[in-house]
């Protein structure tokens, strides 16, 4: 998966399940995605957090791209961490561990990316290993499929799991060829109750960043919901997605 900014809590149900966490970070970073932005909740409803970044755009890999944390940045995000979520349950726990992970010094986006996911990873008591692609020996001329059926034979998988967003993006047949088992990662139930914003009138308002998750939940309910998941072969994708 690509290295996102405290992203939703199906990214990290995925990763509780693997054995290696492979950061897609060698790739072309995509404009308007969740690389460098993602959404908590304020008082008025959803309301983005970005990554300021440095020679940014779609013609470069995210691994090529600059972070520009600078101490205007962290406090803009400490006063919109405190704005958002003072009143929350486990705001007093929570916002020191994610504020220390903003305030990371890196010139490089990749790193300021997976320094937060891996420590946030650890914290929550996910054991998998993490490598990244721009470490991997691939041939420059390997594209999409074919470049993670590479990746999973050079790390001897037996299984390759992606979100259930991806069910689009691979063939199964191909990755079977390769001695693959080709299988998904699909969200379950995991509501909670939100401390503001359109939740105050009742409505739930899903797939918001792991903040909003950790602010409201703790680390042990955010770790209950991790649970909340249902692994899928290819084979039964038509029934059930």
């Amino acid at each position: 998966m690509q290295p996102y900014f405290f992203p939703y809590i199906g990214y990290w149900q995925l990763m509780d399940l693997t054995d290696i966490y492979v950061i897609y970070d060698d790739v072309n970073f995509i404009k308007s995605g969740w690389i460098n932005r993602n959404r908590i909740l304020g008082p008025n409803g959803p309301m983005f957090i970005n990554v300021p970044m440095r020679n940014a755009g779609s013609s470069r890999k995210i691994c090529e791209i600059g972070a520009d944390i600078s101490p205007r940045y962290l406090r803009k995000m400490a006063n919109k961490l405190t704005f958002a979520y003072k009143r929350a349950p486990y705001f007093e726990d929570v916002f020191p561990f994610i504020f220390d992970l903003m305030s990371f010094r890196s010139d490089s986006l990749a790193d300021y990316l997976a320094n937060a996911i891996e420590k946030t990873a650890s914290r929550l008591g996910i054991g998998t290993s993490f490598i990244r692609s721009s470490d991997a020996q691939l041939a420059p001329e390997l594209r999409g499929q074919a470049r993670v059926i590479e990746i999973c034979r050079q790390l001897g998988a037996a299984d390759y799991l992606n979100a259930i967003g991806g069910t689009k993006l691979y063939s199964p047949g191909e990755f079977e060829n390769a001695g693959i088992t080709l299988k998904f990662v699909k969200t379950g139930d995991v509501r909670y109750a939100q401390t503001l914003g359109s939740s105050a009138a009742g409505q739930f308002i899903p797939d918001l960043s792991i903040i909003d998750v950790l602010m409201n939940t703790g680390w042990e309910g955010t770790r209950e919901l991790l649970t909340h998941r249902t692994v899928l072969s290819a084979g039964e994708l038509t029934d059930q997605v």
